[in-house]
């Protein structure tokens, strides 16, 4: 017998090579209808893994992010499956928005037949609870696997990466890998809905508050143009996957690969220069964008291209009227709240920028990271015809800038928005590339160890849903901080970060999790990257410092 320790569970003891799922079934555990995986000794396994030795188990629910991403990924696994062995289609993961997938063909638009079809293959698969099969095959074969199903990207990154053996997973007959685990049967992941919209279909997936409704799809047209638009241009350089990234690498191209995503964002700037240039009546431009979107740099950068326009500016960092930390409100776990807008002197900023666009003059106070406290700044003080740019995760929240009129603000949202897929099935989100920024800058420029991002960043997740993607909508420009190369320059950063977790930490499964992701890229030396680049925010050397 072996014994399973549970974290608000008694001990109990088992046969050796008890799944997960049978394990589940035998213990009294709440609302077992929304588990969905489990960590067997912290590492994020499928129900279906057998367990052979003492263990600690812990499930993982629809109720956390966590489990809301291997809800997805089934989804996803379901979806492709579905689409090549029903209708010979190769779909691509193109994007996100609200919590939401969204697949285009590689080949023709999708029809609404062909969407109904799908659906309900899916729909099927779910009632026939269709399994989800895990198998550890040798990389050779994988490869070949992946050739004989038309997944010629997949074959690819497997040859450049080299693991061997590889974990497959097999969905009516069809495989596929992944960086973590799918839910090991359809049977548990019920709740979805497929939209049709220009041409490629949208997956949506059950609410992070209530795993029995479909989140709800509402599509900004903006960003969807915004995110095709860089797809399309990922795809035009052939980096839209990550084996083209691999191949650009080991042919010595890395150097121009940065220097067109560079120049992609200096052609963004200049936009927004001119339309800024076009509102005379602005005397206020707002940037506001999640944590380690970028937007130091870009307030910076875009300082600068006003410059050139003939428009002076001066920045307010909203970053600097934090309060203390013994008065910073805390969340639901418990932890400081940087998210929230109390984190921040809501009354001081709004005396602040009212008097400064009245000509009058205010001292900013300087917030220091390191010691958790604010003290006293600089004297600013505009000039006649001067801008005020300000740049925090709260600069479009209207209760900062309540007494200002719409007409004198431009408001631009800024954020990592979309990047380089792994595969055409598998991509590091957007949020997993803000935690792995904010790690590097964190432990460089705060002195915070990597677990303490880490335990830390549910909480920023969750504040971002709640304080700073609403209001993004308000924006007159969206700006993508994406670069096409970052993760491979990152990767140089965090991997030994990520590995120097010890096995006792209670993120060390994510740590783990994280690592599996960044196997399947590259590492770019950092050498060639500008110093004027958002990147060099993160990993140093800016020349905004």
């Amino acid at each position: 017998m072996i014994k399973i320790k549970f974290k608000n569970m008694p001990e109990m003891t088992v046969e050796p090579m008890t799944t997960a799922y049978e394990l589940l079934e035998k213990i009294n555990f709440p609302n077992k209808d929304t588990v969905v995986a489990c960590r067997v000794n912290k590492l994020q396994r499928s129900l279906s893994w057998k367990l052979s030795m003492d263990s600690c188990v812990d499930f993982v629910t629809t109720d956390s992010i966590e489990g809301i991403e291997v809800y997805q990924r089934t989804l996803s696994f379901m979806l492709t499956s579905a689409a090549t062995r029903m209708l010979g289609l190769k779909l691509h993961l193109s994007q996100s928005m609200n919590q939401s997938y969204f697949y285009v063909s590689t080949e023709n638009p999708i029809t609404h037949d062909q969407l109904d079809i799908i659906f309900n293959e899916m729909q099927r698969m779910v009632k026939d609870g269709t399994l989800i099969e895990r198998k550890v095959v040798s990389m050779d074969e994988a490869r070949a696997i992946m050739t004989s199903q038309g997944y010629d990207d997949k074959e690819r990154l497997l040859s450049w990466t080299g693991n061997d053996p590889v974990t497959l997973y097999k969905c009516e007959g069809i495989y596929d890998f992944f960086a973590q685990a799918p839910a090991f049967t359809a049977a548990i992941v019920p709740v979805f809905d497929l939209h049709l919209y220009e041409g490629g279909i949208y997956l949506s997936g059950p609410t992070l508050n209530d795993h029995t409704k479909v989140v709800s799809l509402k599509v900004d047209k903006k960003v969807f143009a915004i995110l095709q638009d860089y797809s399309k241009w990922l795809e035009h350089l052939s980096v839209g996957t990550m084996d083209h990234v691999h191949n650009l690498v080991a042919h010595g191209h890395s150097r121009d690969f940065i220097m067109l995503s560079e120049a992609r964002h200096t052609k963004m700037l200049s936009t927004i220069t001119e339309e800024i240039e076009n509102r005379t009546e602005v005397r206020l431009i707002c940037l506001a964008g999640p944590s380690s979107s970028g937007k130091t740099t870009t307030s910076r950068r875009l300082r600068i291209h006003l410059l050139a326009s003939c428009i002076d500016s001066e920045t307010l960092e909203l970053d600097n009227y934090f309060v203390d930390r013994s008065s910073t409100p805390k969340d639901s776990d418990g932890n400081y709240d940087f998210e929230a807008l109390e984190a921040l002197d809501i009354k001081l900023i709004n005396e602040h920028l009212i008097a400064l666009l009245a000509g009058e003059e205010v001292c900013v106070p300087k917030f220091d990271f390191m010691t958790g406290k604010r003290r006293k700044g600089y004297n600013l003080k505009l000039r006649p015809g001067q801008l005020l740019l300000i740049e925090g995760i709260h600069g479009l929240n209207e209760k900062l800038t309540e007494n200002i009129s719409n007409e004198k603000k431009y408001r631009i949202f800024i954020g990592p928005l979309t990047g380089t897929n792994l595969d055409r099935h598998n991509r590091i989100g957007t949020t997993d590339t803000r935690l792995l920024r904010r790690m590097v800058r964190d432990n460089c420029k705060r002195g915070h160890l990597p677990e303490m991002t880490l335990k830390q960043w549910p909480s920023v997740v969750r504040g971002s849903f709640k304080h700073i993607f609403p209001y993004q909508e308000n924006s007159e420009m969206i700006f993508n901080s994406a670069l096409a190369y970052e993760l491979p320059v990152l990767k140089g950063y965090v991997l030994p970060m990520l590995k120097s977790i010890s096995e006792n930490s209670p993120v060390y499964g994510e740590a783990q999790r994280l690592l599996s992701l960044l196997q399947y890229v590259p590492i770019i030396l950092p050498d060639n990257v500008p110093n004027i680049s958002i990147l060099r925010e993160f990993i140093g050397g800016s020349c905004f410092e």
